[in-house]
């Protein structure tokens, strides 16, 4: 292993908390992986991790060295890539994550309008409701909705959306329209969650700023975004969903907004990477394709 890939191997190391995983980023073994981290240790006469068998967690020293080790590295790439002319032609395979609603609207018709103007990049777009771990997955960028829960990603914002009730004309017309969150108690409800997901409680901020939750009980629930949203449209009750899952039937009067005045604060879109540390042409490329065209969306304005 030479002087550049032990402190890849240490950057690695300390980005991903283990050494495990930091071989499977690199493609190395962990016999490769010990036997790289205890060489450069003995090199420099100075322990670089306190490692257990769950984590490893950098010493003071290896800390600092890790800082530096960054700085060379995106130096040395930024140096190569220019030499090479790399920059200009972005190639590979990108691998995208979204939401499933977001993914099938939005997300699958930007990665490939990305692909139109790169004809020797590919893409795998991985759609879920999941949060996928981005460096066990191996995911280059994803898009998140709400605050970011990891430590040590890296998000660029692009918008906001909000959690909102909506009901369609026909349901309010035959049951009212409530005025407040504990007016809910008397409705029918419809919970779009996980399943064994326990009874929900719905939080809302009032109009003096005071944060309230009501607990609701669900006439119907189901798993699956576009299946609650669809017994929303049929008049079965009222849901709760992000703004940009019923733009489209708010714009068309197919669902009203209900108490707009309540909404909790809105909720933050990104684009996310595993690191902003020495990004292939072809993930630079794309954020800097995907972050104007989202920030674009109308949908994402809500903040």
């Amino acid at each position: 292993m030479d002087r550049l890939d032990e402190l890849r191997l240490l950057v690695a190391i300390l980005e991903t908390g283990s050494l495990a995983a930091a071989g499977r980023r690199l493609g190395h073994s962990p016999p490769a992986v010990t036997r790289g981290l205890a060489g450069l240790e003995e090199r420099l006469g100075v322990r670089l991790l306190d490692r257990t068998t769950r984590q490893s967690r950098p010493t003071e020293a290896g800390r600092r060295l890790g800082e530096q080790a960054r700085r060379l590295l995106a130096e040395y790439e930024d140096a190569m890539t220019e030499a090479a002319g790399a920059a200009a032609a972005p190639r590979g395979r990108l691998r995208v994550a979204a939401p499933l609603v977001f993914g099938r609207l939005h997300a699958a018709p930007l990665v490939t309008a990305f692909l139109d103007a790169q004809p020797q990049v590919s893409a795998e777009l991985i759609l879920s409701d999941r949060n996928a771990d981005l460096l066990e997955e191996e995911i280059d960028v994803a898009i998140r909705i709400g605050p970011l829960a990891e430590a040590g990603l890296v998000a660029r914002k692009v918008g906001s959306v909000r959690r909102v009730l909506a009901a369609s004309p026909d349901y309010l017309a035959r049951h009212g329209r409530p005025a407040a969150p504990p007016d809910l108690a008397a409705h029918q409800v419809i919970q779009f969650a996980a399943p064994g997901t326990p009874t929900p409680e719905w939080r809302f901020r009032a109009p003096d700023g005071q944060a309230v939750a009501v607990r609701v009980t669900p006439r119907f629930s189901v798993n699956q975004a576009e299946a609650a949203l669809e017994a929303a449209l049929a008049g079965r009750g009222i849901l709760r969903l992000l703004s940009y899952q019923a733009a489209e039937a708010f714009a068309a009067g197919r669902l009203e907004r209900l108490l707009r005045d309540w909404e909790p604060p809105a909720r933050p879109v990104s684009l996310v990477l595993p690191s902003a540390r020495l990004l292939p042409p072809r993930v630079r490329a794309f954020m800097d394709f995907a972050a104007p065209r989202l920030g674009a969306l109308t949908v994402l304005r809500e903040g």
